[in-house]
């Protein structure tokens, strides 16, 4: 039988640690795999095993084959269950004794050892008990090729103010179904309960017969399970959600912005916020309106701020449309999850690096397990991971000062995966790094930044990148993008992970010389570019904004081609003659904007760095402005100021005049008909009471708020100063919109035509020239 791993975990049980494997079976019957023939290990050097049997005498400790990074041989250290290690890692290296592998979590260990990402095959007798399906103690189990479809339920709770419990709704393939705290009649595609405790009950009667893989929902972590769980203990209900009797477990990371997670055996949580974010998808916030509205063209049946005192109205006067709401809120976290792939995404991600399915976006752990496996097939164990280590500052890539000014048919070139593609090249990875005292008798490559690479064995994380690449093609060949996008998202978080404190391949030199030999190759290919004749106006990290001075466009595409070849046949007898290696650096022309934006940085005369905007036209021949860091991509400016500066450039981009319009659209403010429009939109970063010197616009607003400021504070500025978007007491202050959101806009672009916002919105007082 094939599988997937839901839930890796261990318990000990009389003694004797056991591995917990909780899965889903091909035929979709749940599963548990029990293996208790494994023990913990780690590794530490051989000249130091007779000092681990004093420290701990009743510890094994065998030779092996194996060698550190640095050459020695190391000896394996196995105890007998897994929460003896760090006690005798801390031991060990209070005396100086390096460990390896010791933090290495035991059921990871063992699917790691077993070349086990995701799929499984297992062959053993199984006996079917309850709601664990089938278990299987101690099969043989291996790698398999298999990407499950998971049943996956979605829940939302509504509470009063108060935070009493009044809905819990579910939807799962055809079932739409509320349970409401509620006396008094049965409503469509629900149920009345007398008490939240009951509803708690029902909850879990109802979960374990849908028998779900997968639980999701929006912010469903820190609301609404976690509501729930409070609610079940007030109530002494015993709230397991899982194929176990295991009571919901709930780790909350005491960062800011970390994620939380719920710990449950034999499901898994997903909260569809967080598989969204880890997706790298962009919003302008993340609802789940604004999510729904861009990928589903529909939202939540109540919206705003001000929304709870709507709830408490529809649960007294009409409770049906209080459950239609309840459940559209569940349908659009299942549709939105359909829509975007996002499960499928992470399983993918799961299969690819091993990592269950809420945590395939810790890109540290992801890449430790593909390291390690690959690395014991060299015959090498790693360092352990060590918690005293500061970060360090990291260079980063080069980004050119911009030239500003409107352009015409602008090139745009782009190095193809980039960090990777310079991993490949120049053989960059930890273990290829050379020591200062080995320098002068190991062939090497130097990277600008002075650190050298190994060129006669090839590096782990340069292997993985080779048949990662190799892997993304095929999908690509074969229509996979969900594949496709997981391989990406994976292969790009390599460098991040070089240079995490974290992590276990932590090693500044590494990810400095990745980044130092990216700004050399994008400097190189600029002055190959100046060299053929062309005007660099723009570089940033891999990719050069390029004026072909063209006026025609099917000429400006012409000379694209000849130069992207120019510039990469250059960089490949670059790199051959000045490194002998064999480029895989792969230069692309990414595409033709027609026209061109590039701003000065505010109140200077030089360009601006990572702002710019342009016109492109799509094959089916419409066209679009993209904004790169502009105010029209940034949530902190208004959706007032948003619009003009997509019109004006409109207007701008296609040589049209704009003094009207400019004079137009300040009087169509002003007349209060852009009023729906000037809500600012800002994340509270820490708590509201620690502003004591400063306090800007947003917590001026937050602080008006009468049910309480949530993450995201959404204000508009009056003549009573910023107020929430449902709290107004004066009219907008429209001067402050004008100066302070439509003037900055319509000057940067203004300047270019030798005149100005003042000059247009205001002639006769021509202040500009005094």
């Amino acid at each position: 039988m094939r599988g997937f791993v839901l839930t890796p975990t261990h318990r000990v049980v009389d003694g004797v640690p056991e591995v917990h494997l909780y899965g889903v079976l091909e035929n979709g019957e749940p599963c548990l795999i029990i293996d208790d023939r494994q023990r913990p290990h780690f590794f530490i050097d051989a000249a130091h095993a007779e000092t681990v049997g004093k420290v701990a005498p009743a510890a094994q400790v065998e030779p092996t084959e194996l060698h550190s990074f640095g050459g020695d041989n190391v000896a394996r250290v196995t105890l007998a269950n897994p929460g003896e290690v760090p006690g005798l890692r801390r031991r060990l290296e209070a005396r100086g004794i390096p460990c390896h592998e010791a933090d290495v979590r035991f059921a990871y260990r063992y699917l790691i050892d077993r070349g086990i990402r995701g799929a499984f095959e297992v062959h053993g007798h199984s006996m079917p008990q309850g709601r664990l399906g089938r278990v299987l103690r101690n099969p043989e189990l291996q790698p398999a090729v298999w990407a499950p479809k998971l049943k996956v339920l979605s829940i939302d709770i509504e509470t009063a103010r108060d935070g009493a419990l009044i809905a819990i709704g579910m939807h799962m393939g055809d079932l739409q179904h509320a349970i409401l705290v509620h006396e008094g009649s049965t409503y469509e595609r629900s149920e009345p309960v007398h008490s939240p405790k009951a509803a708690v009950r029902r909850f879990l009667e109802y979960l374990h017969v849908l028998d779900p893989d997968v639980i999701t929902g929006w912010n469903v972590v820190d609301f609404d399970l976690a509501h729930l769980l409070q609610v079940a203990r007030t109530h002494g209900v015993k709230f397991a959600i899982g194929r176990n009797d295991d009571e919901l477990d709930l780790q909350r990371d005491a960062s800011y912005t970390r994620e939380s997670r719920a710990i449950v055996c034999g499901r898994l949580v997903l909260d569809g916020l967080s598989l969204m974010r880890g997706a790298f998808i962009r919003l302008e916030d993340y609802k789940l309106e604004t999510a729904a509205q861009t990928f589903l063209g529909e939202g939540k049946l109540i919206k705003g701020d001000g929304r709870h005192h709507e709830i408490e109205r529809l649960y007294r006067e009409a409770p049906q449309k209080l459950i239609d709401y309840n459940l559209q809120d569940c349908v659009l976290v299942s549709r939105l999850l359909e829509q975007t792939g996002l499960v499928d995404l992470a399983i993918q991600r799961s299969l690819l690096t091993g990592m269950p399915l809420d945590r395939v976006s810790a890109s540290i752990a992801s890449i430790d397990s593909l390291y390690l496996g690959v690395l014991r097939g060299r015959g090498l164990v790693a360092p352990s991971v060590h918690a005293d280590r500061s970060a360090v500052e990291l260079g980063g890539g080069y980004v050119m000062e911009s030239k500003p000014g409107l352009f015409r048919n602008v090139l745009v070139f782009d190095f193809k995966s980039l960090y990777p593609s310079i991993i490949r090249t120049f053989n960059i990875d930890p273990m290829t790094l050379v020591a200062e005292v080995d320098a002068a008798r190991t062939p090497a490559v130097e990277a600008p930044n002075g650190a050298r690479f190994r060129r006669d064995v090839q590096g782990v994380i340069p292997q993985l990148m080779e048949e990662l690449s190799a892997e993304r093609d095929a999908a690509k060949r074969s229509g996979d993008g969900v594949k496709s996008n997981a391989i990406k998202i994976l292969m790009n978080s390599f460098y991040g992970v070089l240079g995490a404190s974290a992590s276990r391949l932590f090693s500044p030199a590494v990810a400095n010389a990745i980044t130092s030999f990216g700004q050399h190759l994008i400097r190189f290919a600029a002055a190959e570019a100046r060299r053929a004749g062309f005007e660099v106006i723009y570089g940033d990290t891999d990719s050069l904004f390029i004026d072909p001075h063209e006026t025609d466009p099917h000429q400006a595409l012409k000379r694209a081609e000849q130069l992207r070849e120019t510039i990469s046949q250059a960089l490949a007898a670059h790199v051959q003659a000045d490194y002998a290696c064999d480029s895989v650096l792969d230069l692309e022309f990414e595409k033709l904007y027609l026209r061109f934006f590039l701003p000065e940085v505010r109140g200077g005369k030089v360009g601006s760095k990572k702002r710019y905007a342009g016109l492109l036209v799509g094959r089916d021949g419409q066209e679009e402005i993209e904004f790169v860091g502009l105010e029209s991509v940034r949530r902190d400016w208004s959706p007032v100021s948003k619009h003009f500066q997509r019109r004006l450039l409109e207007l701008v981009f296609h040589d049209e005049l704009v003094e009207e319009f400019i004079r137009t659209f300040v009087g169509t403010l002003r007349a209060g008909l852009f009023d729906d429009q000037l809500a600012y939109k800002k994340a509270i970063r820490k708590n509201i009471d620690s502003y004591t010197k400063t306090t800007p616009p947003h917590i001026k607003a937050a602080r008006k708020l009468i049910d309480g400021a949530g993450r995201i504070i959404e204000y508009v500025m009056t003549h009573n100063g910023p107020e929430p978007v449902d709290q107004l007491t004066a009219k907008p202050d429209y001067d402050h919109y004008v100066m302070h959101q439509l003037a900055p806009i319509a000057d940067a672009v203004l300047r270019f035509f030798g005149t100005s916002f003042e000059a247009i919105v205001d002639p006769p007082r021509q202040l500009s020239l005094f």
